[in-house]
C-alpha cells in the first residue's frame, strides 16, 4: 500500500494551480525602498578602502544598465546589494538603469546599440546572452579590461576560460552559482510519508538518482492525487547531473552532443520516469500547468526550480511551498566519479557602443570582493536572513551547492546560440522534455540531430559579425 495513503485516507480535491508568472519571487511588490543602515554602510566604506585589491580610480563614475531587473534597490523592498555599495564608497559609482520587457530584450538592445544609447553591460545570468551576442554582434570582448590571472579573479578563471568565443572572454563570470535548479521539497510532506529527508541524504553522501526515484516510487499514487515530479525545469536540471551538455564548447567550436552515451542513459532514465507515473504534469487529474502550491499542500513530492522562486520574501515562497520547505541540489548521477549540477552564474556582458566599459569592470571587481573579503562575504549572507526569510541551514545549503558548481561548472549552450536551436532543443516534441513526455529519446535524436549539427555548423563558420544583428 502507498505509505502516503496511511497518513492521509481519502485524497484531497485537486484545485487549479497558479501559473509561472503568478508565483514567481518578485511579483509582489511595496513601497518600499530599502537602503543599508548607517552601521552597516560605515563597515562597507571600511572594506572599500581598505581592501588593496580594487585598485585606480574612475574618472567616469555613472555606468548603464539595461535589463529586466534593476541593480538599485527598487520596490521589491531588497536592500542595497553589497557589491554596488562597495562601487558606491570606493569609486563614487552609480548604475543607471534601462529597464526593459524580458520577451523583447534582445530587441531593445538592438535598438539601444544602433540608437547610440551608450548601454554599457547587459546581464549574463540567463545563460542565453552568450555565444549569441557575439554572434549578432551586440557584444564585445572584456579582455582589455580585465585580467582573469589576478588573485581577484583566480578561482573563477576555469568558468571565464569555458566562454571563450573567437579566441575572446565575452562574458565576465563574477560566480558560479548552484542555484540555477534545485529540488524543492516539503519537509513535513517527506516526513508523513515515511522518507529520509532529502538534505540528509545528501548530507551522507547518498542523494543519487536512484534515491530520488526511490522516493518517488513510495509517494506517488496519482489516483488518490498524489503526484512526483512537477514544474518545467527538471529535465535539463536532471540532464546536467550527467555531465554532458545537450551542445558543448570545445576548442572554441560548439559541439552537438545529442548522441552522447551519457545524455542517452539520462534521457531514458526520464524515460523510465514517465513510464512510472513520476512526472506529475499530465498524469491523472494532474492537467497540463504547473502546481508549486502542491508542494505546501502535500500533494507534490518535488519541484526542481531555480532557487530565484526562494529569493523573495518568506511570506511570498511560503505562500507557494509552505513554512517547511527546504531544498536540496539535482540528485548526482551514479554512473559520474564528479558530482555535476546544473550551474548558474552571476555576471555580465560589456555591451557593443558602451562609453563605460572600465566602469563596468571595476564594479564586476566590486562583485568579486564581495566574494572573497571575508566580512563582505558575511554582509551578503546576512541579507538573505533580512531579505529572504530564509534559516542558517538554507545558506548553508546554498553555499554547498555554491561550491559543488564551481568544482564541477557545467555549462550547456544550447539556450544561447540561436532561437532555432533553442525552440527545437526546448520542445516537448522531440527536443529534452520529450523522453519525460512518453517519447523515447532515439526517435528524438533521429528527428532533429541533423538540424542541430547543421544550425552550429554555420555558427562555427561565421562565429562574429561587425553588425548589429536583430533576431
Amino acid at each position: 500500500m502507498n505509505v502516503r495513503k496511511l497518513k492521509s485516507g481519502v485524497a484531497a480535491i485537486l484545485v487549479a494551480g497558479l501559473s509561472m508568472s503568478m508565483f514567481a519571487c518578485g511579483e509582489k511588490e511595496t513601497s518600499s525602498y530599502k537602503s543599508l543602515d548607517s552601521a552597516t554602510r560605515e563597515e562597507v566604506a571600511q572594506i572599500a578602502s581598505s581592501d588593496d585589491r580594487l585598485t585606480g580610480e574612475l574618472e567616469n563614475k555613472t555606468i548603464k544598465w539595461m535589463s529586466n531587473w534593476d541593480i538599485n534597490p527598487d520596490g521589491t523592498g531588497k536592500n542595497t546589494p553589497i557589491e554596488l555599495a562597495i562601487f558606491q564608497e570606493r569609486y563614487g559609482g552609480q548604475v543607471e538603469y534601462h529597464m526593459i520587457d524580458w520577451s523583447t530584450r534582445y530587441d531593445s538592445l538592438a535598438n539601444a546599440i544602433n540608437g547610440d544609447e551608450g548601454i554599457d553591460f547587459f546581464p549574463a545570468s540567463d545563460l542565453d546572452a552568450f555565444p549569441r551576442g557575439a554572434i549578432r554582434g551586440m557584444f564585445v570582448p572584456v579582455d582589455d579590461y580585465i585580467d582573469y590571472s589576478t588573485p581577484l579573479w583566480s578561482d573563477v578563471k576555469q568558468a571565464n576560460d569555458m566562454m571563450l568565443w573567437n579566441g575572446k572572454h565575452y562574458v565576465i563570470v563574477n560566480q558560479v552559482t548552484g542555484d540555477k535548479c534545485a529540488v524543492i521539497y516539503s519537509r513535513k510532506t517527506v516526513e508523513e510519508a515515511g522518507l529520509e529527508d532529502p538534505a540528509a541524504l545528501y548530507k551522507k553522501g547518498e542523494w543519487t538518482w536512484d534515491a530520488f526515484q526511490k522516493m518517488l516510487t513510495k509517494f506517488v499514487d496519482p489516483d488518490e492525487g498524489f503526484y512526483g515530479i512537477d514544474g518545467w525545469w527538471f529535465e535539463s536540471g536532471l540532464s546536467a547531473t550527467c555531465g554532458v551538455p545537450y551542445v558543448g564548447l570545445k576548442d572554441g567550436k560548439l559541439v552537438n552532443n545529442l548522441k552522447d552515451p551519457a545524455i542517452e542513459r539520462v534521457q531514458n532514465w526520464m524515460y523510465d520516469l514517465y513510464t512510472t507515473n513520476c512526472v506529475a504534469i499530465g498524469v491523472g487529474d494532474f492537467g497540463w500547468t504547473a502546481q508549486p502550491t502542491y508542494i505546501k499542500e502535500g500533494k507534490t513530492m518535488f519541484y526542481p526550480c531555480g532557487l530565484w522562486a526562494m529569493y523573495c520574501s518568506a511570506d511570498q515562497w511560503q505562500n507557494n511551498f509552505g513554512e517547511d520547505a527546504f531544498f536540496v541540489p539535482m540528485p548526482k548521477d551514479p554512473n559520474s566519479s564528479e558530482y555535476y549540477i546544473p550551474c548558474g552564474l552571476d555576471g555580465y556582458v560589456m555591451v557593443k557602443g558602451g562609453k563605460n566599459p572600465q566602469g563596468v569592470a571595476k564594479f564586476a571587481e566590486c562583485k568579486r570582493l564581495t566574494l572573497l573579503n571575508e566580512r563582505a562575504a558575511e554582509l551578503g549572507e546576512e541579507q538573505m536572513f533580512d531579505d529572504y526569510g530564509w534559516t542558517q541551514e538554507m545558506v548553508d545549503m546554498k553555499k554547498s551547492m555554491d561550491e559543488l558548481a564551481l568544482a564541477n561548472p557545467y555549462f550547456d549552450f544550447y539556450t544561447g546560440i540561436t532561437p532555432d536551436i533553442t525552440n527545437i532543443l526546448d520542445s516537448n516534441e522531440n527536443g529534452i522534455r520529450a523522453s519525460s513526455k512518453g517519447t523515447p529519446w532515439s526517435e528524438s535524436v533521429s528527428a532533429v540531430y541533423a538540424q542541430i549539427d547543421a544550425f552550429l555548423k554555420d555558427v562555427n563558420d561565421h562565429p562574429v559579425s561587425d553588425t548589429v544583428k536583430t533576431e
